[in-house]
């Protein structure tokens, strides 16, 4: 994990401060040695009339201390109630603790917003994390589907690098199974095609999408119709790799559209060379640590299971490592199993030097989850860790209906075609803007909206009024308030805001203060829609502060009459421009300064 030590936001210092206190507790009532406070935390409340934060720490440490929580809390509550920034501690239910902080901590934290800048909540000094995501099998363009775990796994590298992890973003090409045989022969018939042939209807069982034109295209220009004297055999692998290479290009361009880029692309095929079998390797590897037998599966309880076979084959022992029955690694055809590629690869990445890694999957990739785990812990001896996330479904609406097929695919609407539609900032930050593991409706009349029922409009609108603000102030107030963000922030830093007191100013404070304890526990759990949501939250009461402003002319941002309260504010504009600008980077969407 990255280090947060030295991190100087305000649930850190707060963190620190209850930290403290349970160590003098510990050493005056000499608890055992070696106690591990990292599992005492310092949160939000989740309702704020119970304070600005809340601590377990009475509720994690009561076993080492020998002491009820409730007990344990009263004392360490004595401890932090003569801290000079907590104006109020209560005990509440088994042995919580609720913290209130005086008024000029919300101050200091806008301090710590400006100060720190584009660097508010980043961590520095993690380890190497490995996030593949997309992985789609090169048959053909994206699909919308495709777009969603793209977005998410690149949301999520991004998050992780903001927290201090060492990312590689890898793309797994699945070019070695049976799809890629049937690509071939598809492109084979556009070959045909090409060169002059009525192919008529495209057979059943080959993909009939006109992007496949273009290789045929490409194929006749290379080999003109030498290919067409060959056996299939012949001409297999010739077709192959240049339909591969050529949806692989097509690819990296619709990612590219979203602005995904990835630092790997590991070939699957790469690991069955001739002379480099990785997948043989790692069966040996395996079977020298007893994890291999020859054996007989039971047949499947219940709904039927794609790999068994009622016969005697090479099995591993899955259920070991904590999966539900042990795993084929060999076909009756003597090919390997899908799994076994799989379970060569995840080992290679541990070679690598990948000790945690993050797979990014879509929704019929479920009951896979077990079965990768085991054989993550088996091939790492438990040294390594493999987290899945499931990506769900995407239903494609318009104004409530569902958007019917695309011509050029054949079967389903491409991600170029819904990007070129809406646009690159609304699907980002759209389908981010539900959890990875619930079916999102992606509508795409709504996301063309202006209003405040189209989340990623409303967030851009709130960094768009923060540039408003200071164009309005610059020519009313402040002629000489800096454009360049570098310059008007160390002019805003000089502000009093302390100043900063009514009720609703002190709830936008707190809402910055919270952005990097929210990083920080989204990159925990691999969830970067927590940002999203944040977001749309502080962007809410943003625009909230500003429409009161209009009814009660004391809120508003500019007060002619009062120089130094409206520096305050800007500064407070300055905190939640920064903070939306950074959110929506880690998100992969723009952050403009007009809406146009």
């Amino acid at each position: 994990m990255p280090d947060t030590s030295s991190s100087p936001h305000l649930f850190a210092d707060v963190l620190a401060r209850v930290h403290a206190a349970c160590r003098a507790l510990a050493a005056d009532a000499k608890w055992p040695e070696g106690i591990d406070f990292a599992r005492v935390v310092v949160e939000p409340p989740r309702d704020a009339s119970h304070g600005d934060m809340a601590t377990n720490a009475a509720m994690v440490l009561a076993k080492e201390a020998k002491a009820k929580p409730r007990d344990l809390a009263e004392q360490i509550a004595e401890r932090l109630r003569s801290d000079p920034l907590i104006a109020k501690v209560d005990v509440a239910g088994p042995g919580f603790i609720n913290l209130t902080l005086q008024p000029v901590a919300w101050a200091e934290a806008l301090r710590t917003v400006l100060r720190e800048g584009a660097d508010y909540g980043r961590v520095r000094g993690g380890s190497k994390v490995n996030v593949e995501y997309v992985s789609a099998n090169p048959t053909g363009p994206m699909h919308v589907g495709h777009c969603r775990g793209a977005v998410f796994g690149d949301a999520l590298a991004s998050l992780l690098q903001f927290s201090g992890y060492d990312v590689t973003r890898e793309y797994y090409i699945n070019d070695a199974g049976a799809q890629v045989d049937v690509l071939a022969r598809s492109a084979f018939l556009r070959y045909r095609e090409a060169l002059g042939e009525d192919i008529g209807a495209i057979p059943e069982g080959l993909y009939p999408g006109d992007y496949l034109k273009p290789v045929g295209q490409a194929l006749a220009k290379e080999h003109g119709d030498k290919l067409l004297s060959k056996s299939e055999a012949e001409w297999l692998p010739t077709v192959r790799a240049k339909a591969i290479a050529m949806m692989m290009d097509e690819i990296k361009d619709d990612l590219a559209a979203l602005n995904i880029r990835h630092d790997v692309f590991f070939s699957e095929r790469s690991l069955i060379e001739t002379g480099n079998n990785k997948v043989a390797e790692t069966i040996d590897f395996l079977r020298a640590k007893g994890d291999i037998y020859e054996g007989r599966l039971p047949p499947p309880k219940g709904a039927p299971v794609e790999d068994w076979e009622d016969r005697e084959q090479l099995l591993f022992k899955a259920t070991a490592y904590g999966d539900d029955v042990d795993r084929p690694l060999i076909k009756s055809d003597n090919s390997y199993t899908y799994f076994a590629s799989d379970i060569a690869y995840h080992k290679n990445k541990f070679d690598r030097g990948f000790a945690e890694m993050i797979d990014v999957w879509g929704a019929d990739h479920g009951g896979y989850i077990k079965r990768m785990q085991a054989a993550v812990k088996a091939t790492t001896s438990g040294k390594g860790s493999l987290d899945v996330k499931i990506v769900q479904l995407v239903k494609l609406l318009r104004n409530g209906e569902p958007v019917k097929m695309s011509k050029r695919s054949g079967d389903f609407v491409t991600l170029r075609e819904v990007v070129d539609e809406v646009g690159q900032d609304a699907v980002r930050f759209m389908m981010l803007y539900r959890k990875n593991d619930a079916v999102l409706d992606f509508d795409l009349a709504k996301v063309m909206e202006q209003s405040r029922d189209n989340p990623v409009f409303y967030v851009q609108y709130g960094h768009a009024r923060g540039h408003s603000i200071f164009r309005n102030a610059r020519a009313e107030v402040f002629p000489d308030l800096p454009e360049d963000a570098e310059k008007r922030i160390a002019w805003l830093s000089e502000s009093a805001v302390e100043r900063l007191s009514d009720p609703v100013e002190l709830d936008l404070l707190k809402r910055l203060a919270i952005y990097p304890r929210m990083l920080e526990a989204a990159a925990a759990a691999h969830e970067p829609h927590r940002i999203a949501f944040y977001l749309y939250d502080l962007a809410s009461e943003f625009h909230a502060l500003w429409t009161k402003g209009r009814d009660l002319p004391y809120l508003r941002f500019i007060i002619n009459n009062d120089a130094d309260l409206t520096k305050a504010r800007l500064a407070m504009v300055q905190g939640v421009v920064s903070v939306l600008a950074s959110g929506l980077a880690i998100l992969g969407v723009h952050a403009p300064d007009e809406m146009r």
